[in-house]
């Protein structure tokens, strides 16, 4: 189960077959972001487990889960950038039944970040999944 948002992630995917220019898409992906205010950045939102530096601030309202984030490499902004996609706008009962891994292998993401990124990722779908849960 994925938005509407990440289904167009995983059809723009399928067209770009470089590896080297999906990683550019993942990025760009992040550029897009808007920055998270540096307010929001304190040990509360860090997520620990990542190589880089990364905050994720959700927000629940009336339900409905969304969360913005901010890391201080690329790559992983483009990361965080996907994982709103998958994530945002859902039922916290659908934030728990999202399988990012198996969305995010859809991408073909799996084989091709380095274990700290994949590490870093985990961290990042574990602390959504437990604000998700209460």
């Amino acid at each position: 189960m994925a938005t509407q948002a990440f289904e167009e992630i995983v059809e723009d995917f399928e067209f770009i077959e470089d590896w080297e220019d999906r990683y550019r898409y993942v990025i760009e992906q992040g550029k897009e972001m808007d920055p998270l205010d540096d307010a929001l950045k304190v040990p509360a939102t860090k997520v620990e487990g990542c190589a880089s530096q990364v905050w994720l601030h959700p927000k629940i309202n009336d339900g409905v889960f969304r969360f913005d984030g901010d890391s201080d490499a690329m790559i992983v902004r483009g990361l965080i950038a996907l994982l709103r996609k998958l994530y945002n706008g859902l039922t916290l009962g659908e934030v728990l039944a999202v399988d990012a891994r198996a969305e995010m292998a859809r991408l073909g993401l799996n084989e091709h970040l380095s274990s700290q990124r994949s590490n870093g990722l985990r961290a990042m779908i574990e602390r959504i999944r437990a604000v998700a849960a209460g």
